[in-house]
């Protein structure tokens, strides 16, 4: 099973930007498809974004357009790009892994988790 781990969180202002990064290690994410949940404090995990190994894209009504999650496959990583980030964005990050792209967008159905990483946007 793969360890992913993030990177990149931190203490923004509204309207900055911030890029995540999440590497696994102890296995090759080949094939798998990767996303990012989050989750803020008092709140379930959510959804955010997803990719495939082909690089097709899904992402959560409420960073569409903001957010953008991006991969290198040759060095294991996926990245998410947020901009425009507002307070509402404040959240623990969290890196998933998962054979197929409709099974990253469920944590139900998440093979892999990451340790998750903090996103503080203040206003």
């Amino acid at each position: 099973q793969a360890q992913l781990v993030e990177s990149g969180g931190g203490l923004v202002q509204a309207g900055d930007s911030l890029r995540l990064s999440c590497t696994a290690s102890g296995r090759t994410l080949s094939g798998y498809a990767m996303g990012w949940f989050r989750q803020a404090p008092g709140k379930e995990r959510e959804f955010v974004a997803a990719i495939n190994w082909m690089g097709s894209t899904d992402y959560a009504e409420s960073v569409k357009g903001r957010f953008t999650i991006s991969r290198e496959n040759a060095k294991n990583t996926v990245y998410l790009q947020m901009n425009s980030l507002k307070s509402v964005d404040t959240a623990v990050y969290y890196c998933a892994a998962a054979p197929l792209l409709g099974l990253v967008r469920s944590p139900r159905t998440v093979r892999s988790w990451g340790q998750g990483t903090h996103v503080t946007v203040s206003s």
